[in-house]
């Protein structure tokens, strides 16, 4: 594993104090929904209670593609792609050669992380001015509804921007299993930039050229149960503003729902897939 020496800030059994310069963004703390849920199941407080809801429907599932093939030029595969950023924003894949142990270890440690006490998960909060870190993303104000989620959110390239004091030592393996998902994640990502560089009529490393130094981070979500899934939401609706987002879900869980011609569709996973969120960059790139 690659490893970046820098100094440590201060840490508290609280919070991660500020450090120097300018951070990614900027994320009101919040209480834990894990620490919520585990006090009293049948709560919901009502800054998780939403005015609306969204209505899902069942429908066949989203496009998927076979990486496998499409890594080889396959244009079948291709034309797939093409379709399915066209018409959906959203694929799966399968075959994309990430091997179990990997998919296995970076879950584990996952729960892991989740299953520590709250004042250890309080080691590696956020600072005031970033989104690295434990806690919720994007809250910008105390009248603000919640998402019904905790998280955590590292940076990983450029490795000048990761804070290795994010990442927990006391979770075993944790380092080394988001080290190598994140290297497949890279490799696929290179990959499918690659793919939609040729169906954009560019040469196969257009894309990764205007990109420049690619930019990944992973974001490790926690959806405790609800004992009212009809009053929460566990991601408020948005659009990814990244390239490419990569999903990992839950093999026994359909939780993640898209917006396809105007109606909210279920995404069924497959065992062991990856689901490909198509963000605005390459929207933009595409105009």
């Amino acid at each position: 594993m690659v490893r970046q020496e820098e100094m440590d800030p201060q840490v508290d059994n609280t919070v991660i104090e500020d450090d120097q310069g300018l951070g990614w963004g900027r994320s009101l703390p919040v209480p834990s929904v894990q620490e919520i849920v585990r006090r009293d199941s049948w709560c919901v407080p009502e800054r998780y209670i939403r005015d609306y809801m969204l209505l899902c429907l069942l429908s066949p599932n989203i496009p998927v593609i076979d990486f496998s093939l499409l890594s080889k030029g396959h244009e079948r595969e291709q034309m797939k792609l093409y379709m399915a950023c066209k018409d959906w924003g959203f694929f799966q894949i399968i075959n994309h050669g990430v091997p179990e142990d990997i998919l296995y270890r970076i879950k584990n440690t996952m729960a892991g992380f989740f299953d520590l006490p709250l004042e250890e998960k309080k080691r590696y909060s956020m600072a005031s001015n970033d989104l690295q870190g434990y806690g919720q993303a994007y809250v910008v104000s105390e009248e603000q509804k919640l998402d019904r989620n905790d998280l955590i959110f590292l940076m990983i390239l450029p490795t000048e921007m990761r804070k290795l004091n994010y990442c927990p030592t006391v979770v075993p393996d944790f380092r080394d299993a988001v080290e190598l998902f994140s290297m497949e994640m890279n490799r696929i990502t290179v990959e499918l930039l690659a793919n939609h560089s040729l169906l954009m009529n560019m040469d196969k490393h257009g894309l990764l050229r205007l990109h420049g130094a690619l930019k990944q981070a992973m974001r490790m979500n926690y959806y405790p149960t609800c004992c009212r899934p009809d009053l929460v939401l566990g991601v408020s609706p948005h659009s990814d503003g990244s390239s490419i987002t990569i999903l990992l879900q839950d093999d026994d869980i359909t939780g993640l729902q898209i917006k396809h011609k105007g109606e909210w569709l279920p995404v069924k996973p497959i065992p062991k897939a990856l689901v490909v969120n198509i963000g605005d960059v390459i929207e933009v790139f595409r105009i």
